[in-house]
Protein backbone atom coordinates (compact mmCIF):
# COMPACT_ATOMS: atom_id res chain seq x y z
CA UNK A 1 0.00 0.00 0.00
CA UNK A 2 1.21 3.34 -1.00
CA UNK A 3 0.09 6.86 0.53
CA UNK A 4 0.17 10.79 0.04
CA UNK A 5 -0.93 13.81 1.86
CA UNK A 6 -1.50 16.45 -1.11
CA UNK A 7 -1.64 19.92 -1.26
CA UNK A 8 -4.81 21.26 -2.91
CA UNK A 9 -4.76 24.90 -2.49
CA UNK A 10 -8.76 24.81 -4.54
CA UNK A 11 -10.09 23.97 -0.99
CA UNK A 12 -12.10 26.22 0.77
CA UNK A 13 -14.47 24.40 3.15
CA UNK A 14 -15.67 20.92 3.69
CA UNK A 15 -17.74 20.32 1.31
CA UNK A 16 -15.16 20.83 -1.01
CA UNK A 17 -13.58 17.93 0.96
CA UNK A 18 -16.42 15.87 0.68
CA UNK A 19 -16.69 15.97 -3.02
CA UNK A 20 -13.24 15.23 -3.18
CA UNK A 21 -13.14 11.88 -1.19
CA UNK A 22 -16.27 10.91 -3.05
CA UNK A 23 -14.57 10.76 -6.52
CA UNK A 24 -10.95 9.60 -5.48
CA UNK A 25 -13.16 6.84 -3.36
CA UNK A 26 -14.84 5.47 -6.34
CA UNK A 27 -10.87 5.26 -8.15
CA UNK A 28 -10.41 1.51 -8.25
CA UNK A 29 -7.46 0.62 -6.01
CA UNK A 30 -7.72 3.69 -2.98
CA UNK A 31 -8.15 1.97 0.09
CA UNK A 32 -8.61 5.79 2.72
CA UNK A 33 -9.26 9.48 2.03
CA UNK A 34 -9.19 11.69 4.52
CA UNK A 35 -9.36 15.92 3.81
CA UNK A 36 -8.18 18.88 6.36
CA UNK A 37 -9.96 21.89 4.27
CA UNK A 38 -8.00 24.47 7.00
CA UNK A 39 -4.44 22.80 5.98
CA UNK A 40 -5.96 22.52 2.15
CA UNK A 41 -4.43 18.61 1.61
CA UNK A 42 -6.03 15.40 0.84
CA UNK A 43 -4.68 12.40 2.36
CA UNK A 44 -4.99 9.44 0.20
CA UNK A 45 -3.98 5.50 0.60
CA UNK A 46 -3.81 3.18 -2.51
CA UNK A 47 -3.15 -0.21 -3.93
CA UNK A 48 -2.83 -1.15 -7.54
CA UNK A 49 -4.27 -0.39 -9.87
CA UNK A 50 -4.12 3.10 -8.73
CA UNK A 51 -1.38 5.15 -8.79
CA UNK A 52 -0.27 8.74 -7.60
CA UNK A 53 -0.77 9.87 -11.58
CA UNK A 54 -3.98 8.82 -11.62
CA UNK A 55 -4.88 10.21 -8.61
CA UNK A 56 -3.49 13.76 -9.43
CA UNK A 57 -4.88 13.52 -13.31
CA UNK A 58 -8.47 13.22 -11.23
CA UNK A 59 -7.71 15.68 -8.74
CA UNK A 60 -7.67 17.99 -11.83
CA UNK A 61 -10.32 16.82 -14.06
CA UNK A 62 -12.71 17.49 -10.75
CA UNK A 63 -10.81 21.35 -10.80
CA UNK A 64 -8.86 20.42 -7.63
CA UNK A 65 -5.50 19.64 -9.18
CA UNK A 66 -2.49 18.87 -6.34
CA UNK A 67 -0.14 21.90 -6.02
Amino acid sequence: MESKTFSVPNISCDHCVMTIKRELSALDGVTSVEGNADAKTIAVAWDTPANEDGIKSLLAEINYPAA
